[in-house]
């Protein structure tokens, strides 16, 4: 049965060299709009549920224009709030084969989302009308008064018999120097709140401070994040491994750890058009699972091949339909459909 489920989060203005080109080589740019909360919400959108953006937009013609995108995106407006003068965004330059793909942040924390005031949100309004919230740990990385936002909202949505959705997301480049160190109390505190995380054992390690004898990234993972979901009291936590090959493909392979069971997904190896956003829409697919009730493994499965139809198209937002990932999951990838 489909939710209305929202998100709280930053829209920011993406702006892409094209192709493969640095920044130092390029002279033009392309631009959309994203976010994490914009890429999950609109993605659940797409399944069938009711898809709600919690954020703050300028009150100028880029306000305008990223309302607009959203709305083509299915995501409803009613939590969407106007004020300040400032869109957060990023430069993209497209990575290929060894060098990595590069992000760089500019004007993020002078944005409308985050300079909203104390008092923005109704965190009670909102929890009545929504049965899950997601929330991620780029957000957390701005400032106490986004934080103040975030775990204000996630209690109100706990305290209605809500869904508690946090995707730990961290960025160094966000949290600074002694960034681990920072972000650890607010991580805990997200946790301690959380019913549905999105983590690894690289989070659980550098992020929690968390101590493990083994080597292998799979039997870090086994070792530690059942000690996570036991000590935050976390119901189903979920992540995945990515590993680039010799001819530029990527494999990728999910799990999720619900009842005290690991259940993980195919190992799926694809090509790469864009990277960005794979991670949300493996997020939107584990929430997908968990609000209709399927089962970990069919949950887990449907996540990981959202991840990689998100690698097939340009731009952070996953653009797949239910339909379409079960059709992938089923039938023969690549075939031309007549």
């Amino acid at each position: 049965m489909p939710k209305a489920i929202a998100a709280f989060g930053e829209v920011m203005m993406r702006l892409q060299v094209p192709g493969y080109d640095l920044l130092t080589q390029g002279n033009t740019l392309n631009y959309t709009f994203s976010g994490t909360g914009v890429n999950v919400i609109s993605a659940l959108a797409r399944y069938g549920h009711s898809g709600y953006l919690i954020s703050r937009l300028p009150v100028n013609s880029l306000g305008d224009a990223a309302a607009a995108y959203l709305r083509k995106l299915g995501i409803a407006s009613t939590f969407i709030h106007r004020g300040g003068n400032y869109l957060g965004m990023y430069f993209l330059e497209n990575g290929f084969g060894v060098r990595s793909s590069r992000v760089t942040y500019t004007n993020r924390l002078e944005s409308s989302f985050n300079t909203a005031p104390e008092h923005e949100y109704d965190y009670a309004e909102i929890a009545t009308q929504i049965d899950a919230v997601h929330f991620c740990g780029i957000a957390l990385a701005m400032n106490d008064r986004v934080r103040n936002h975030m775990k204000s909202l996630a209690q109100a949505v706990k305290q209605h018999g809500g869904t508690v959705i946090f995707d730990c997301n961290y960025r160094p480049s966000l949290w600074g120097e002694d960034g681990y160190t920072a972000a650890k109390p607010h991580y805990e505190d997200m946790l301690n709140l959380a019913d549905i995380v999105i983590m690894n054992e690289k989070d659980a390690i550098f992020t929690l401070g968390m101590v493990t004898s083994k080597l292998e990234r799979e039997e870090q993972l086994t070792d530690l994040i059942p000690i996570v979901a036991k000590k935050y009291h976390i119901q189903v936590i979920a992540g995945t491994h990515r590993s680039i090959n010799h001819d530029n493909t990527h494999s990728l392979c999910g799990y999720i750890f619900k009842q005290d069971q690991f259940v993980l997904s195919d190992k799926l190896t694809f090509a790469v058009y864009d990277r960005i956003g794979a991670g949300d829409a493996f997020a939107s697919g584990i929430i997908h699972g968990e609000m209709e009730g399927l089962s970990p493994d069919q949950t887990v499965q449907f996540a990981a091949v959202s991840s990689m139809l998100a690698h097939t198209v340009s731009g952070d937002t996953p653009m797949a339909s239910e339909a379409d990932i079960r059709r992938a999951m089923t039938e023969a990838v690549g075939d031309v459909e007549r």
